[in-house]
């Protein structure tokens, strides 16, 4: 099987699209073409709209939101399987 650009893609941006992807499919560092200044960039409008004496408890918060989630993800798939 060819990988070249040529053979999977036709066009005049075929030299501009990723040939190569991540083992679990994203791009390069973060998943689905997200780059790294992308997150500065929402750092930067977090920390506008929050502030800086609210940003840590506001992540605090969000942290344990996502370990909630997590548990009762987990919870959900163990009741699935029994």
């Amino acid at each position: 099987m060819c990988t070249t650009r040529a053979a999977l893609f036709d066009g005049p941006h075929a030299d501009r699209l990723p040939i190569d992807r991540h083992p679990r499919g994203g791009h390069g560092m973060l998943r689905n073409g997200l780059e790294p200044w992308h997150v500065i960039i929402v750092l930067a409008v977090a920390l506008l709209v929050f502030g800086s004496k609210r940003l840590p408890d506001v992540a605090r918060s969000l942290g344990r939101s996502a370990r909630v989630l997590k548990s009762e993800a987990r919870a959900l798939r163990a009741e699935d399987t029994v």
